[in-house]
């Protein structure tokens, strides 16, 4: 086996792989657990203002 023809075969497995990587990133089941990670970031945010007007009551004691 040539370099030709190793570069071809790998050149297929990685576009396959790729086209595989997308068809389950846009599939329903993936869809519920990424609607949920995307909102990660503000469930964080809430907890971390919370966190913080705890802090201020406690000072203002």
């Amino acid at each position: 086996m040539d370099y030709g023809t190793a570069g071809s075969i790998f050149t297929v497995v990685v576009f396959v792989s790729f086209i595989g990587i997308v068809l389950w990133a846009m599939s329903g089941r993936a869809k519920t657990r990424f609607d949920e990670a995307q909102n990660l970031v503000f469930d964080d945010e809430q907890t971390q203002q919370s966190e913080k007007k705890e802090r201020e009551s406690s000072i203002n004691e």
